[in-house]
């Protein structure tokens, strides 16, 4: 691969043109990294619902043409000035936020919110020079969340990338550079259930799976799954979910009705973003030792409510982002978890499709059928 080191390359890319229209496949030129940043080849990518929301231009200051995809494993094909944790060969996943190692965050243990790389839905360019390194005829098309790894090659700061086990099936292990460690570490690094322990599950989705599955490795005895979508629950019991909840077959508050099966859960995971379902969480915990933890996104405009007795009574309320792993430091024993069988992601993949039917992924999302498809860059 070094022999185009240096050079512009010139690869195809999935081009969102314009708010909820088919990814077009383009010609792309992607320059050369700068500064802290290296170019990768991406082989496997997968579609996350963050990327279908920001395509629909629901979460931000719509910007087109643009790159999406964040969910990805690659090889580095050049790296460039002062990245020198990277070299030409390394396998590695994108991630949307980063680890500069330098700021206040990275050196905290208790934080991964790191402020130079943090998540920037809204920028779309490199923060080296302010410019993007994919162009079509010379006309900039601008990047996503860092990574936009719907294209061939990518350019993405060093500092966004974690080189992981060469050996690690990038075809499965891309899965983990988003939505499976966010649901997983969620559980395992925030909510931290004893063995034994009762933990629910709002949102049957891939995050919510996720941490479901870091309940059943954490020894819960009884994991319940609450969705408004009954189909999901036969799967979810591949994810270790025991019993569930349909809020929609209950006159009475969801937390009322778990706490009649369970007199208050130990600890609760919400990954729905929907902001009742989050006081749910939060009230459906048992008063003195329990844990509710807020995963999903919500509304900008949303209000978090609750009698202050709910905390006066001892039950905690925490966030998480990223399920609270460092990027580059994290990442890799995520992998090596994956490779000890650990961690099993075959079942969270529903799907697999060749870069030319990356639109097949979408139409799968859009109507409910896939966990996580896996876009396969070599057609």
């Amino acid at each position: 691969m070094a022999c185009t080191a240096g050079q512009v390359i010139r690869c195809k890319a999935a081009v969102a043109w314009e708010a909820g229209k088919p990814l077009v496949i383009e010609e792309v030129e992607v320059a050369p990294p700068q500064a802290n940043e290296v170019r990768v080849k991406i082989l496997f990518t997968a579609l996350c619902h963050t990327d279908v929301y920001f395509w629909e231009a629901k979460g931000q200051n719509p910007l087109f043409p643009r790159i999406y995809g964040h969910e990805a494993g690659g090889v580095v094909e050049s790296v460039g000035e002062g990245a020198t944790d990277l070299k030409p060969g390394d396998h590695v996943l994108p991630v949307f936020t980063g680890e500069c190692k330098e700021c206040a965050h990275c050196k905290s243990e208790e934080s991964n919110m790191c402020t130079l790389l943090r998540i920037n839905t809204d920028r779309g360019v490199m923060l080296n020079d302010g410019n993007s390194r994919f162009s079509i005829n010379g006309n900039p098309i601008y990047h996503f969340v860092g990574t936009s790894t719907f294209s061939e090659y990518t350019v993405i700061h060093v500092g966004c990338l974690a080189k992981i086990n060469p050996l690690a099936p990038l075809d499965k292990v891309c899965i983990l550079s988003c939505g499976i460690s966010t649901g997983l570490g969620a559980t395992l690094n925030v909510a931290k259930p004893p063995k034994g322990s009762s933990v629910a599950v709002f949102g049957l989705g891939a995050v919510g799976l996720a941490a479901a599955e870091g309940a059943r490795i954490a020894g819960a005895s009884r994991i319940i799954g609450v969705d408004l979508n009954s189909n999901r629950f036969e799967e979810a019991k591949k994810f270790g979910v025991t019993e569930f909840v349909n809020p929609k077959d209950h006159k009475k508050p969801v937390q009322e009705v778990i706490a009649e099966m369970t007199d208050g859960v130990d600890r609760s995971v919400e990954c729905t973003g929907n902001i009742d379902a989050m006081i749910s969480a939060f009230e459906c915990v048992h008063d003195g030792w329990g844990v509710a933890v807020l995963v999903g996104v919500p509304h900008k405009d949303a209000v978090f409510m609750t009698h202050p007795v709910n905390l006066l009574n001892e039950r905690t309320l925490k966030g998480t982002f990223f399920g609270n792993y460092k990027p580059r430091s994290d990442l890799p024993s995520v992998v090596e978890k994956y490779m000890n069988k650990e961690i099993e992601l075959e079942k969270f993949i529903t799907h697999s499709v060749p870069f030319s039917k990356i639109n097949d992924a979408f139409d799968y999302m859009l109507i409910g059928e896939s966990l996580r498809c896996i876009i396969c860059m070599d057609d």
